[in-house]
């Protein structure tokens, strides 16, 4: 179907043919990997990502009295051929750490981990295409994950990525902000990474690596927290999907 451009000027279309309060097209599936506890398959745009949990199982035993609480741990692998440089991103990436560190510090604090001490939650995930918002991609497919791995949390964890119309350089302090940055985007415009819990409005990660005017933020975190509304929606209808379809299997 051809785009409808009737009601409004070419001028604030994006280069993907967006308006600015437009998520790109989401797609998502749980249970795609039938060995691991709990998996999901997750595109956001031309982002995309596979995430496997393993867990929670019994952790090595050490010479204290162990923990009170389940230990998130998160691996991200970031495949050679995901981006346009071809660059092979390592464990040891400076960048994947601190994805690795922001994830499992979203999760320790959402998921019910005092129900399963002394153990380990092991959420590996692997970035087969980069597009812009990975770290989201991350965030959403982990929560798909653990959820298909039946790991009790208060909420899903959603997120999505929002920026600014204008450089830092610009020193414009009325630019218009941008929902769902793609890579292109990300590369030319300051933007932020929210991810709130549930359909309300508390954050519960937010990372921010470009430079921006203060007055552009508090515009750019209410485009982020209403994105993450939208992904909301969309995680719980690919949830319950997957639901109904077991319910329709047990029942048959």
């Amino acid at each position: 179907m051809p785009l409808d451009t009737s009601t409004y000027s070419l001028a604030l279309l994006r280069l993907d043919g967006r308006r600015w309060n437009e998520l790109r097209r989401m797609h998502a599936q749980v249970s795609v990997q039938t060995a691991a506890d709990g998996s999901s398959y997750l595109e956001m745009g031309n982002t995309k990502v596979i995430c496997t949990v393993a867990g929670p199982s019994e952790g090595r035993r050490s010479g204290g009295g162990g923990d009170a609480n389940a230990t998130v741990q998160v691996e991200i692998g970031i495949a050679g051929f995901s981006g346009v440089d071809r660059k092979r991103g390592g464990r040891g990436d400076k960048r994947t750490s601190e994805m690795q560190t922001t994830i499992a510090n979203a999760f320790s604090n959402t998921l019910f981990t005092h129900l399963y001490p002394q153990s380990t939650i092991l959420v590996t995930l692997h970035v087969l295409s980069q597009d812009g918002s990975m770290l989201a991609a991350c965030l959403n497919a982990a929560t798909l994950a653990l959820i298909d791995a039946g790991v009790p949390m208060s909420d899903y964890v959603v997120a999505c990525t929002s920026g600014s119309m204008s450089s830092y350089s610009s020193n414009e302090e009325a630019a218009d902000p941008l929902l769902d940055l793609n890579g292109t985007e990300e590369q030319e415009l300051p933007f932020l990474t929210v991810g709130t819990l549930g359909a309300g409005e508390r954050v519960s990660v937010l990372v921010m690596e470009s430079r921006v005017q203060a007055e552009r933020v508090e515009g750019m975190l209410a485009v982020g927290v209403d994105g993450c509304k939208q992904v909301r929606e969309i995680l719980d209808q690919v949830v319950r999907r997957h639901g109904k379809r077991i319910l329709e299997s047990v029942v048959t």
